[in-house]
């Protein structure tokens, strides 16, 4: 999110080959040809989509002559930070943004003290057609703020695990007004629907320290790996790489990998971490895993790159072709008939 570095500041956040996965969320990886790209952009808080061309994670062609395929109707009435992900049957597609207009004239400080309880919902089968958009209640009114959502499925669970980032205000008596901001933590709740939610657990707190925007991905050892920024001791507001067997564990729980990721990268201050698995068959390697990282003072999205996830090492590429500062957001593998489907439905 733009200006979260003054957020940050306020808050005192003081290549070999790789394995290829047989399937991903109940589609065969080998029939993934291509990937659909959701963001949103500074000039208009909404959902924007770009297709790749080809099976090329780094190059993508903006959809819809340039224009939102989402507007939101409800709450304050912007989209930031949009999340793509298959059902884990992979019947369809679940998209979740985060609900703040900042153009619309909320001050980053409302935005945390008393910004949106809610997050929007959509589903589709195919990025084409949508369901109704569902503005959800899913933080209780301590909450502060409720930041970019995203989830993934824990099949151990059996359930989706959506997880958001928020500031909690649970002192009432000595911040009655939330004049003073607190720091960010990240939390999770599970869903069987993404209609219904459990309350949500705290997952990570790091006091004085904020984490927000934390992003998973499961390796084929079962590993889950999450990339959140967050301020490590040293000082480094950046990405930090940690490693768990169990995706809802507390944070002692799980294992430092990497911290100043970025920074090590050669990155400008990035956020709005997003990482995902290349195609088998992508033209520029498959099977390597990418993070987007967001240079929110620059022009958004850059690519990292890793043929081996649980190394920490991660190289930037600015050989690529992205949309116009594209912001936070998510890139998701499509099959061919998918990738066809949007462009034709929104025009290459």
């Amino acid at each position: 999110m733009l200006v979260r570095a003054i957020v940050w500041a306020t808050l005192a956040l003081g290549l070999s080959a790789a394995p290829k996965p047989a399937t991903e969320n109940g589609i065969a990886a080998d029939a993934l040809e291509g990937y659909a790209f959701l963001y949103f952009t500074n000039s208009d808080e909404q959902i924007y989509l770009a297709a790749s061309n080809g099976n090329d994670a780094l190059s993508f062609t903006e959809l819809n002559k340039g224009q939102p395929i989402l507007r939101s109707t409800q709450g304050d009435k912007g989209l930031r930070d949009p999340f793509v992900m298959r059902s884990h049957d992979g019947s369809k597609f679940y998209i979740l943004a985060t609900d703040l207009c900042i153009g619309c004239g909320t001050s980053w400080g409302d935005a945390q003290a008393r910004g949106s309880l809610h997050m929007e919902i959509w589903e589709s089968p195919d990025l084409v057609t949508f369901s109704s958009q569902r503005h959800v209640l899913v933080s209780p009114e301590t909450f502060g703020n409720t930041w970019a959502p995203e989830a993934y499925w824990d099949a151990d669970l059996a359930k989706y695990v959506v997880y958001w980032a928020s500031g909690i205000y649970d002192d009432p008596e000595g911040n009655p007004d939330r004049s003073q901001l607190t720091y960010q933590r990240m939390v999770y709740a599970t869903t069987d629907d993404f209609v219904t939610f459990s309350a949500p657990h705290v997952w990570q707190d790091e006091p004085p320290h904020g984490r927000i925007d934390s992003t998973v991905v499961r390796a084929d050892d079962g590993t889950y790996h999450r990339f959140t920024k967050a301020t490590t001791a040293d000082g480094c507001a950046d990405i930090v790489q940690e490693s768990s067997r169990n995706l809802t564990a507390d944070l002692p729980a799980w294992t430092r990998e990497a911290s100043c990721i970025g920074t090590r990268a050669g990155t400008k201050e990035v956020e709005g971490p997003c990482i995902f698995r290349a195609n088998p068959g992508d033209v520029r390697g498959g099977g390597r895993y990418i993070l987007l990282v967001d240079e929110f003072g620059g022009d958004g999205y850059v690519p990292l790159e890793s043929t081996d996830i649980a190394s920490g090492s991660w190289t930037l590429n600015r050989n690529f072709t992205y949309p116009k500062t594209p912001r936070h957001g998510t890139i998701i593998p499509l099959t061919a008939k998918e990738l066809e489907g949007i462009r034709r439905a929104y025009g290459a």
